[in-house]
């Protein structure tokens, strides 16, 4: 104990000696191990009196930082030497060739909106869209839902808090895409001719609801609009998106605020191997809420309800991948397994075409 500064010395050249990581490594032990030379050193503090206990122990505390300082910036550059010297020889071929098939896959919810798209265009509907935070006028009120309405009982709606109002409106993560229509009919003169698909948000989780969907409105504004283009426009559509000729129809009187009248439509189905397959009567199935629009939504977007008329129509795009293509549970959509969408999912390449059929 008598050269603490010698010691401390020679065992800093030991680490500063080292090459590589490897003697970096074995200096370390040999100095600050279990067994190392500083370690025996502080060993010894107990056996000291207590006057000599702070004056070396003191000395020996100050070497050991140095030390550990040392070993430190030692691994810092030899971790950075090794980085380099990788980066300098390792080498990633782009050149390689492809995977003969493809890995990515197109989620069935995406396939199934460009095949509404590609079906609605052929009608003369062009698409439209909206923010999907929505404040509680174009969510609610302009489709005659007033905050006090019972209606808005039929939406379990997410509200943003009170301080993030925007002029005095409250705001929410919108129901539906309606929102969109009301945008459309006080942006644009009609005639109006639209399809609004996105994402909507409610409270609700089961194998048939999820608290994200996505769901597609149509609408129409024009002059001397009826019923009976309603359903020729509805017919027409589930005909080309289930690729079958044999779709029956069928129109229930139900209620919406903002349509009147409003009318739920069933597609008929028939039994296959145990089966519900869209086609035939010998079932049926809801698939469709709509109607014509309010007076009170039309003269709330500044058009005449005496001048104007219109339809609208609204389905969830989850539900008629569900029917159209097989599945039995909507969580699945939004799990995220690659197993799901390896065998629902679509390829990249296909494009959806009336010409060339918009299915699989």
């Amino acid at each position: 104990m008598s050269d603490i500064e010698a010691i401390g010395k020679r065992l800093m050249q030991l680490v500063e000696r080292s090459k590589d990581m490897d003697a970096l490594e074995s200096a370390r032990i040999a100095v600050l191990g279990k067994n190392g030379e500083l370690t025996a050193l502080l060993k010894t503090l107990g056996s000291m009196s207590p006057e000599e206990r702070v004056e070396k122990g003191h000395k020996i505390n100050l070497w050991k930082a140095a030390i550990i300082g040392t070993i430190e910036a030692q691994k810092t550059i030899f971790e950075t030497a090794t980085l380099q010297t990788r980066l300098a020889t390792e080498r990633v071929d782009m050149t390689l060739p492809a995977p003969d098939a493809p890995r990515g896959t197109i989620h069935p919810v995406s396939q199934v909106m460009d095949e509404l798209a590609e079906i609605f265009a052929d009608m003369g509907f062009a698409v439209a869209e909206g923010p999907e935070i929505e404040d509680d006028w174009h969510n609610f009120t302009a489709l005659n839902i007033p905050e006090t309405h019972p209606a808005r009982a039929m939406h379990d709606t997410f509200y943003f808090p009170d301080d993030m109002a925007r002029d005095g409106q409250k705001m929410v993560l919108r129901t539906h895409t309606s929102p969109v229509q009301i945008r459309t009919m006080t942006s644009q003169e009609p005639p109006i001719r639209i399809i609004a698909p996105g994402r909507v948000y409610r409270s609700d989780s089961d194998a048939t609801h999820t608290p994200m969907f996505h769901q597609i409105e149509g609408l129409v504004i024009d002059k001397g609009i009826h019923l009976g283009h309603l359903k020729w426009t509805l017919e027409t559509f589930l005909k080309a998106y289930f690729e079958r000729e044999d779709v029956v129809l069928r129109l229930r009187p139900s209620y919406f605020p903002f349509t009147e009248p409003s009318v739920e439509v069933d597609v008929g189905y028939s039994v296959i191997n145990g089966k519900r397959v869209i086609g035939g009567a010998e079932g049926w199935m809801e698939v469709l809420g709509s109607g014509m629009v309010h007076r009170k939504v039309i003269a709330a977007c500044g058009l005449d309800p005496d001048v104007w008329q219109g339809f609208a129509f609204g389905t969830g795009v989850d539900r008629l991948a569900m029917l159209k293509y097989g599945m039995d549970d909507l969580r699945a959509f939004f799990d995220g397994d690659n197993r799901w969408l390896q065998h629902y999912g679509f390829n990249a390449l296909d494009v959806p075409t009336l010409s060339g059929g918009v299915g699989a």
